[in-house]
């Protein structure tokens, strides 16, 4: 299961214990925010893409969104989401609860710009009722992230 293996990540890193698992879905950014407690800027969301034939995964503020020109320049390649199945196979994670730890091998993930405005942020934990606390070092350490990308719009302008 998608939840034990991300939980599983996150135990041996010593973060286990500040997952959370809601009684209500958190599967969109809004919904995750009502069950975490926080502004929806402050889930990490983490979005699926097809680059050069291979899944990569975005980590995004919760009220960031993709821009086209800036993922092209990025990536050197149309920003091409995952379908859900696709997702759910590539990644090993359901769509709304795709997140960057316990991923299939060989899976890249990015961090973006637009996280680096907080302290602490929420992501998901493989299902579409759970979340995680971290700060952005510790999101850093678990995602094994490979780079930091500017690939979104729509957020530089709000406040914290």
């Amino acid at each position: 299961m998608a939840f034990d293996r991300a939980k599983e990540h996150l135990d041996r890193l010593g973060l286990g214990d500040r997952v959370k698992e809601f009684s209500v879905s958190s599967a969109t950014v809004e919904l995750a925010a009502q069950a975490v407690g926080c502004e929806p800027a402050h889930i990490a969301k983490t979005l699926s893409f097809m680059v050069d034939g291979a899944p990569v995964l975005i980590v995004a503020a919760g009220d960031a969104k993709v821009d086209n020109p800036k993922y092209k320049a990025c990536f050197h390649t149309k920003a091409k989401m995952l379908t859900p199945q696709e997702a759910e196979e590539l990644v090993g994670h359901a769509v709304g609860g795709v997140c960057p730890f316990g991923v299939n091998e060989g899976v890249q993930v990015f961090l973006d710009e637009s996280l680096k405005r907080f302290d602490v942020v929420y992501p998901a934990c493989g299902s579409a009722n759970s979340a995680v606390r971290l700060t952005i070092p510790e999101l850093e350490k678990s995602s094994g992230y490979k780079a930091w990308v500017d690939v979104c719009k729509g957020w530089s302008e709000a406040a914290e």
